[in-house]
């Protein structure tokens, strides 16, 4: 649903949503999807209400509260933003080769990078998707970074990831033609 890969990352980027900070719209939409069908099988919301139900509970800031009460509770830090959230201090970003289109994404492929670089022994290790199917990319523009705790599971990992690459970008040929006069 999302643009990360690995403990760490996913739950800072389930907090930048919770936060109202913006984050990928595919994790927003498909949670209030499911949070929207499950406030109106509880009888919360009236049928065909609930999406719109969950999205006033996210937008004012009651599910991110909900949340640190949770932490709190469990005993946890409930101060906790997304920005506190630390990811392996070693990363490097595989780049695309070329300019063009992401036309295949190798989902698997990259849920083995992340587990190459630790993750979830490793809770920093994991790996920040920035290119999804049908985006446009240019010439070594980061396609994924991988990130991990160590600095020899990285590079094993980033030595994976060039050997056999996770998404693959190829160009469009466009050609012009001359136009045709009409006779």
């Amino acid at each position: 649903m999302g643009r990360t890969i690995g403990p760490a990352l996913e739950v800072q980027e389930a907090l930048i949503v919770l936060e109202n900070k913006g984050g990928p719209n595919s994790l927003r939409e498909k949670s209030l999807s499911l949070a929207g069908i499950l406030l109106e099988m509880g009888g919360v919301a009236g049928r065909g209400e609930g999406y719109r139900a969950a999205e006033d509970i996210l937008t004012s800031g009651k599910a991110l509260k909900k949340l640190l009460e949770i932490i709190e509770a469990q005993g946890g830090d409930s101060s906790v933003k997304s920005e506190n959230i630390q990811i392996g201090e070693n990363c490097e970003d595989i780049l695309a080769p070329s300019s063009g289109y992401v036309v295949t994404f190798f989902n698997k492929r990259l849920v083995e990078l992340a587990r190459m670089a630790g993750a979830p022994s490793d809770k920093k290790a994991g790996v920040k998707i920035h290119k999804k199917m049908g985006e446009r990319v240019k010439k070594d523009e980061p396609l994924i970074t991988i990130c991990s705790s160590s600095d020899w599971a990285l590079e094993s990992a980033v030595k994976d990831a060039k050997r056999q690459m996770p998404i693959v970008v190829e160009g469009m040929l466009l050609e012009r033609y001359p136009r045709v006069k009409e006779i």
